[in-house]
């Protein structure tokens, strides 16, 4: 296994981050495999999602009906609705496995490796690219 720690700076606002890029340039020359993504973060998840046609503000706005930021989260400290930051990674989960074939990542066509942060008090994550394979 080849494992490396890629930092990315998530800002001070809810975010979707695209790191297809930063995986396809691990992967590059790898052969046939597995690509394990994982953030080491209780407050942030990876998901597989068409980005840049307005999925990804879609899929911020249906966190945000669905574990929305007000007071009702009992894990309350940080900012406001703070808790959900701690809820979500149930539903999007910190770790995502593409199948690598030939050194390229075998998505499908509209689908691109996201980090997903509703944590707006920890602006600096990290993501774990882990390589299975030959």
């Amino acid at each position: 296994m080849r494992s490396e720690v890629v930092r990315l700076t998530t800002g001070s606002h809810e975010a979707v981050h695209d790191i297809t890029g930063r995986c396809a340039e691990f992967v590059r020359g790898a052969g046939d495999g597995l690509l394990h993504v994982f953030v080491p973060h209780a407050t942030a998840g990876v998901a597989l999602i068409e980005l840049g046609a307005g999925s990804d503000d879609d899929l911020l706005s249906a966190l945000r009906d669905l574990l929305p930021a007000d007071s009702r989260w009992q894990h309350s400290h940080g900012s406001p609705g703070h808790g959900r930051s701690h809820v979500m990674p149930a539903f999007i989960p910190p770790y995502a496995t593409v199948p690598v074939l030939g050194g390229r990542l075998a998505l499908g066509t509209w689908q691109s490796i996201a980090v997903v942060d509703l944590n707006v008090d920890n602006p600096e994550r990290e993501v774990r690219l882990s390589f299975i394979g030959g």
